[in-house]
């Protein structure tokens, strides 16, 4: 009996996920993890106003939620100094990133970002039959003046670069951005991915103009505000293209919880001032358990930190693996040389303490 036929370009696409997440390696494993340290969450969790927020809204949850996400897009305006209508609310950066590629790229066209970049957007543009063009990292750092003159020659309809960097944790300041920003053609449009913004030094993020035309910034409420699982990110720029989401959009997609999360996490910024606090703390812990372990911790401005392992990706992922098996969830990178690092997020001190007692076990383990 012959099946409904998929589109052409579904046809042709892998069955996959972008990510495995630490429940499918627990379920293979037959136990939790110790440590959940690999996906860049907040262990610290959210603020205990966000938390009550939630269970306040929780009687409401036979409603459906805004469609227009207006408190929530105000409130973020409000804090950005920007009009309303100059932002957009969507399911996580993730969810954001399916729906530029949606509005920017069809059949054919052209996506540049950094080989070794934030993986699930090479996937939304696979999706949607665009074609990925790559430039290496310089060193641990996205390649500003390599993309820029990328963009000038191959003409992308989308540039990406994340500031600060997943999965390198390394930053550009304020006036490299802006150089590269002014490098790039009109008509291309840039996709600055700033999910983990509020973690970097003070001065790093240039300032909002959202009369630039072709600059799209994307923002997340999973990293330093503590909301992973409730997916709930923003972008913001000039009126037409924010203003595009509303052609593609799920317009129910940002359930009622998300929403007075998210309210009540952006209200608390004293909340937020002590977390990044605790995650310079921990960096600091995963920088000291690197080097004593013989290994090379490098400076973040995120909630994670690369330690490079000194040898190749296969040693790299060896020790990774050593680690799962003594119950430390960790991720690494996947593209060469990127790929000797592994990558750890920041946790609460137990979390420490056990990836401090199984580190060494992992690296003897991955010598033999």
């Amino acid at each position: 009996m012959p099946l409904p036929p998929f589109t052409e370009i579904a046809e042709k696409l892998p069955e996959t996920v972008p990510f495995v997440g630490p429940e499918s390696i627990e379920r293979r494993l037959g136990r939790p993890f110790k440590a959940r340290i690999g996906a860049n969450e907040s262990g610290f969790g959210p603020s205990p106003k966000v938390l009550s927020a939630i269970r306040d809204a929780a009687g409401d949850i036979w409603k459906y939620p805004d469609p227009e996400n207006h408190e929530l897009r105000h409130a973020l305006a409000g804090f950005h100094k920007i009009a309303p209508d100059e932002v957009s609310i969507g399911e996580g950066v993730d969810g954001l990133m399916g729906l530029v590629v949606r509005l920017f790229i069809g059949p054919g066209d052209v996506l540049l970002t950094s080989h070794g970049a934030y993986p699930t957007l090479n996937y939304h543009v696979v999706g949607f039959g665009g074609r990925l063009e790559f430039v290496p990292y310089a060193g641990v750092h996205e390649d500003l003046d390599a993309l820029a003159e990328a963009a000038q020659r191959l003409r992308p309809r989308i540039v990406y670069v994340a500031n600060p960097d997943n999965p390198m944790g390394s930053y550009w300041g304020p006036e490299a951005i802006q150089d590269f920003i002014a490098r790039i053609p009109e008509d291309c449009l840039i996709m600055l991915d700033e999910a983990y913004g509020e973690l970097a030094p003070a001065g790093t993020l240039p300032p909002l103009d959202t009369a630039r035309t072709n600059l799209l910034r994307l923002r997340s409420f999973s990293k330093a505000y503590g909301l992973a699982g409730i997916r709930v990110g923003y972008a913001m720029g000039p009126r037409r293209i924010v203003g595009a989401f509303n052609r593609v959009r799920n317009h129910f997609g940002v359930n009622r919880l998300a929403q007075q999360a998210a309210l009540a996490a952006l209200a608390d910024q004293d909340y937020l001032a002590a977390v990044k606090t605790q995650i310079e703390q921990s960096r600091k812990q995963i920088t000291q358990i690197a080097q004593e372990n013989g290994l090379s911790a490098l400076p973040s401005a995120t909630n994670f930190v690369a330690v490079d392992c000194g040898r190749d990706g296969a040693y790299a992922t060896r020790i990774l693996e050593e680690l799962a098996h003594l119950g430390i969830f960790v991720r690494k990178p996947g593209v060469p040389p990127l790929d000797r690092h592994i990558r750890i997020s920041v946790g609460p001190n137990p979390e420490m303490a056990a990836l401090s007692e199984a580190m060494p076990r992992a690296i003897s383990a991955a010598d033999q």
